[in-house]
């Protein structure tokens, strides 16, 4: 793994911290931080070692405040069309299909590309003092790494429409009251909350977590006929596994299961 100058990648045992490392920007997004986090979030994708991943900012001020404006404003003033990207904003707001669990844990600003990148994690657990938002249209610009996609697929429609039209900000609380985030811990025990979380999951068979993720997201845009189908397929992919049978067989000796992922 190359030396990161912008975000922070660390492991231990089966679970994977991303951490975007730049707290003198309020943990913006330039190019070179997205082309970092495709990197780091790739990595994590193909090390069969690494079964969970946590994303987070440095500092309690940010998760991140969105993509750079200050460098899409110096690429403006100097003749070109905004910040051109080779990778997808934050890594994996498009194009990235990872069926790992990937937890977001929101320590302060979480607006525009940042909530973006948050919405593209499957789990999000909010400091108490987090602010979210899609300001875009406030910028006459719009929320174009997924927010018009994904948020209505997060949270009610009409709430959705609401933040996505007028940019408004909301707290954590609210975030929380429309199924945004499961859960709003304070600030401090905010990084202990998503590793138990994870911990929970990585007790789990990790084939089986991930058919699970694969089962429910891609479910979500098929008949409920075609879903069940889905289901089905990547049920008896499971029970295939070695996994499977570890499973059912500690319980029946009563021990603590020991998963290899195959």
């Amino acid at each position: 793994m190359p030396e990161f100058k912008n975000i922070l990648f660390d492991r231990k045992d089966r679970l994977a911290y991303v951490t975007i490392n730049r707290p003198e920007r309020r943990n913006a997004i330039d190019p070179a931080t997205s082309a970092e986090l495709h990197e780091a979030f790739s990595a994590f994708k193909d090390d069969d070692d690494l079964w969970v991943a946590i994303v987070t900012g440095t500092g309690d001020q940010a998760f991140s405040a969105g993509a750079d404006l200050v460098a899409m404003a110096e690429s403006f003033a100097g003749g070109g069309g905004g910040v051109p990207m080779n990778v997808p904003f934050g890594g994996i707001t498009r194009g990235f299909e990872c069926w790992k669990p990937m937890i977001a844990a929101i320590n302060g600003y979480c607006l525009a590309g940042g909530l973006e990148v948050a919405l593209a994690c499957d789990i999000r657990i909010a400091a108490d003092h987090a602010t979210f938002g899609l300001p875009e249209p406030k910028r006459a610009i719009i929320p174009a790494a997924g927010g018009t996609q994904r948020l209505p697929r997060a949270v009610p429609l009409a709430f959705a429409m609401e933040l996505l039209l007028t940019g408004e900000r909301f707290d954590a609380q609210t975030a929380l009251r429309f199924g945004l985030v499961s859960r709003v811990v304070p600030a401090a025990q905010l990084l202990q909350t998503a590793q138990e979380v994870a911990a929970k999951i990585l007790e789990c068979g990790p084939l089986a977590v991930r058919a699970i993720k694969q089962a429910a997201l891609q479910g979500r845009q098929l008949s409920l006929e075609d879903g069940l189908k889905l289901e089905t397929q990547l049920a008896g992919q499971v029970f295939r596994s070695e996994d499977a049978r570890e499973g059912p067989t500690a319980f029946a000796q009563k021990r603590a299961p020991q998963y290899k992922a195959r």
